[in-house]
């Protein structure tokens, strides 16, 4: 079934009569003009047909496309007839870009921004550019739709009245871990995107400094291979080390500290003793406090007192 036709053989009832264009003389409906400002479109997040009939309006209609990387918007834009022309915008291109989609909304033009795959300024570039419109007072909306972050968490068969996305892990080992110690004690399940390459290293962190939370990993969403795989942190984190060759996309997702987390003082003070003999002060304080799910700030100062005390 083309685009056109699954459009038009929906259920009416389940329209807005007042806001659709009406058909005339056994003509299908016009669609209405867009109307000018910045217009925040989601976009599939792998399987083609993952994207509304809205975004596809607006995406047909807009005057501009900034898109993350114009490459990728092509092969949709092909799939879907969108001819409108684009512009990059990324981190790498927004200080040269951002100016040129101001004129245009300043124009009177409707501009839309997309990002690679998914809802836009979710560890994404854009909320610059929203900024930037907003202060302008140029009308800013959204034609929402797919993303992986929700996506992972239904899947994941943990909580998800209360969750905390915390983006992508940093890079490097020492970074990584500080980043965990900042949201180990959050009492909510956990989100991270992670590369593939960094998978096994990153997950033997999280093991190591949150203990077996529950956890899963989801990849490749919505694509041909998806899969999800659920376990407790330390059982996942062996099962990458052993097969370290995954590919795709990928979310982690990780369960709220338990209440009954061990947190005496002895055993506080000891961890901390040992981590100092191979870390700072801060980064053996961040990584007790996150393997404890204590507040960074007090086990740092518990740091202090020990290393006076020590001295």
């Amino acid at each position: 079934m083309t685009y056109a036709s699954a459009r038009n053989s929906g259920d009416r009832n389940q329209m807005n009569l007042d806001e659709q264009p009406q058909a005339t003389g056994g003509q299908p409906p016009r669609k209405p003009p867009l109307a000018p400002g910045l217009h925040i479109v989601a976009t599939p997040i792998g399987n083609m047909r993952d994207i509304t009939l809205r975004a596809l309006d607006v995406l047909q209609a807009a005057d501009l496309i900034a898109c993350e990387d114009t490459r990728v918007f092509a092969k949709l834009a092909t799939h879907y007839g969108i001819s409108a022309p684009t512009v990059s915008y990324s981190d790498a291109t927004q200080e040269k870009s951002e100016p040129r989609l101001v004129r245009a909304l300043a124009a009177g033009k409707s501009v839309a921004l997309v990002s690679d795959a998914g809802m836009p300024l979710i560890s994404d570039p854009g909320y610059r550019l929203v900024r930037a419109a907003v202060e302008a007072g140029h009308p800013v909306t959204s034609a929402p739709g797919a993303s992986a972050v929700p996506m992972a968490l239904a899947l994941s068969g943990l909580p998800t009245d209360r969750f905390f996305f915390a983006g992508f892990l940093p890079a490097k080992a020492t970074e990584r871990r500080r980043a965990i110690g900042e949201v180990a004690g959050i009492p909510s399940t956990l989100v991270f995107f992670e590369a593939p390459h960094r998978l096994p290293e990153s997950l033997a962190d999280l093991a190591d400094l949150l203990g077996d939370r529950p956890a899963a990993v989801a990849r490749e969403l919505t694509k041909l291979f998806e899969e999800v795989r659920r376990a407790p942190l330390a059982t996942l984190a062996a099962h990458y080390a052993a097969h370290p060759d995954v590919k795709g996309e990928i979310v982690i997702v990780i369960g709220a500290p338990s209440a009954d987390t061990e947190r005496s003082a002895g055993t506080v003070d000891d961890a901390l003793r040992e981590a100092m003999t191979g870390a700072s002060v801060k980064d053996a304080a961040a990584e007790v406090a996150a393997r404890y799910g204590l507040k960074r700030r007090d086990v740092y100062a518990r740091a202090l007192e020990l290393k006076r005390s020590a001295a």
